[in-house]
């Protein structure tokens, strides 16, 4: 009578495991990564003994150790494998370990995250996103969580305040409020993994991303309108080694570069060198429109005073409309 119950449990763990195996393989593959095979997992046995099950427990526990949370990121976002199921899974063999590292917490973080958003209402508002809907949406892989945010926490709250009134990623940067925030959860320690800390976590994540997103589009959006306003004054190439870049970097291909970039920040928010790289360029543009909108001010102000006749010059009728409609220079 008792063993049904266990052997039901084992049943369901090797379903798992071998749902899990085809993910991994699948990431290996596109990451290059040589794993070793499993035995019954890789062979595809139904009903294995269980010194199977207790061999692709520790298969799993040493191929995580192999698998960076960067890769799992980038997998599960371009992978059609990245189902409710293939999250849930994920989670739970991740939450189910005996002890957890760095590397799990980091995981398990962006999981939730990513399982959160999958699961959500389409068409969710940042006010709808409280704590009791977190908890509610991430209940098949935490359990019922019924006490509010934990001791502590609270100050995940005002970072998400103080993120949110920021008008572009530099000022999001110079904030430090994803410091702050990844600080917060390392400050946790195990502590991290309690249900209430992994909802409070999972909304704090969740909203950081959207204030994130919604930044990086505006800055490219931002960079693209001023890349077309200047080269409608003559400007071909940009000073661009603030960002980076080279000291005459065509505006037609910082244009390329911006496109393609819409299409490669799609993985979790981050500091990193070509997010920063992005927030220096929209500052780089900017300044050149500084720049072009004050040449233009200054060749119109000697074209009038040309004409007053002040300091005893005088333009020809072609000088004066050459000074009127500069063309602009290469920026550099």
């Amino acid at each position: 009578m008792n063993s049904s119950p266990h052997l039901a449990e084992l049943a369901a763990e090797w379903r798992h495991s071998q749902l899990l195996y085809s993910l991994y393989a699948a990431l290996a593959r596109e990451f290059v990564i040589e794993l070793p095979p499993c035995g019954d997992l890789e062979s595809g046995v139904e009903a294995p003994p269980r010194e199977s099950i207790e061999q692709a427990r520790q298969w799993f526990l040493d191929v995580d150790e192999r698998i960076h949370v960067h890769q799992l990121r980038q997998f599960l976002q371009t992978t059609p494998l990245n189902t409710e199921e293939a999250l849930r899974n994920l989670l739970i063999h991740h939450l189910h370990k005996k002890q957890h590292s760095e590397a799990d917490r980091d995981k398990v973080d962006f999981l939730l995250v990513q399982y959160f958003s999958q699961c959500a209402t389409a068409g969710l508002q940042d006010a709808d996103v409280d704590f009791q809907y977190v908890a509610q949406v991430l209940e098949p892989v935490l359990g019922p969580v019924d006490a509010g945010i934990p001791e502590g926490l609270v100050l995940a709250d005002q970072l998400i305040e103080e993120a949110g009134v920021c008008k572009d990623l530099n000022e999001l940067f110079t904030s430090q409020v994803l410091e702050k925030g990844r600080k917060l959860k390392a400050s946790r320690a195990d502590d991290y993994f309690e249900p209430g800390a992994m909802v409070a976590f999972a909304r704090f994540s969740f909203l950081m991303r959207r204030i994130f997103f919604r930044l990086m589009h505006q800055d490219l959006n931002g960079i693209l309108d001023g890349l077309r306003e200047l080269e409608s004054r003559g400007v071909t190439s940009l000073d661009c080694r603030r960002a980076q870049f080279s000291g005459e970097e065509p505006v037609a291909r910082l244009r390329m570069i911006c496109q393609s970039w819409k299409v490669m920040f799609q993985a979790e928010y981050s500091s990193g060198q070509p997010i920063r790289m992005l927030a220096d360029l929209r500052a780089v543009v900017e300044t050149a429109l500084t720049r072009s909108v004050s040449k233009i001010s200054a060749s119109t102000s000697r074209s009038r005073t040309a004409a007053a006749g002040v300091g005893g010059n005088s333009f020809s009728a072609s000088e004066e409309e050459n000074a009127a409609s500069p063309g602009l220079p290469s920026e550099s």
